[in-house]
């Protein structure tokens, strides 16, 4: 099969969403172990000669710890499926790593980040739990499915 001026292009901008992708997931990556860090920081540094006045405290910061190593988890989990999307991969039908244009919107399955803007058009980085993904989900270019009492037509995808 070879690679069509247009295929080229929407591989172009697959790669591109799943770069974007990466990075703000990375950042989220980044900033949640950050905190998570700090956190854990201020637990330890709050023993003192008056314990009992800081026990309340470092609870605090342990239940923020906790709170934020969850966020990581999360966040890290999400990175992996991101590493998962095949970059040079032309989807025939929708699934994970799908770019979907449709008459309403378009969207990339990946994760839920929201929206992203490439030379001034939005798609949607939705994740495969996602209704508006169950709704479409094995559809194929050309195809309609409903969502939210409205047919949808699938105009392209990647």
């Amino acid at each position: 099969m070879s690679i069509t001026t247009e295929t080229a292009l929407d591989l172009d901008i697959k790669h591109r969403l799943l770069e974007e992708c990466l990075r703000q997931q990375t950042d989220f990556v980044d900033n949640a172990r950050q905190a998570m860090e700090e956190a854990q920081i201020s637990a330890n540094e709050s023993q003192g000669a008056i314990e009992d006045k800081f026990e309340s405290f470092r609870e605090a910061c342990q239940i923020q710890r906790d709170m934020f190593a969850k966020q990581l988890d999360e966040a890290i989990g999400k990175l992996g499926i991101l590493k998962r999307i095949v970059r040079n991969k032309v989807n025939e039908d929708i699934s994970l790593g799908s770019v979907v244009r449709t008459d309403a919107q378009n969207y990339f399955i990946s994760v839920s980040l929201g929206e992203i803007v490439l030379d001034g058009e939005k798609y949607y980085a939705i994740s495969a739990a996602s209704p508006v993904f169950q709704a479409m989900a094995g559809k194929t270019k050309g195809e309609s499915f409903t969502f939210r009492d409205k047919k949808i037509k699938i105009l392209d995808l990647c």
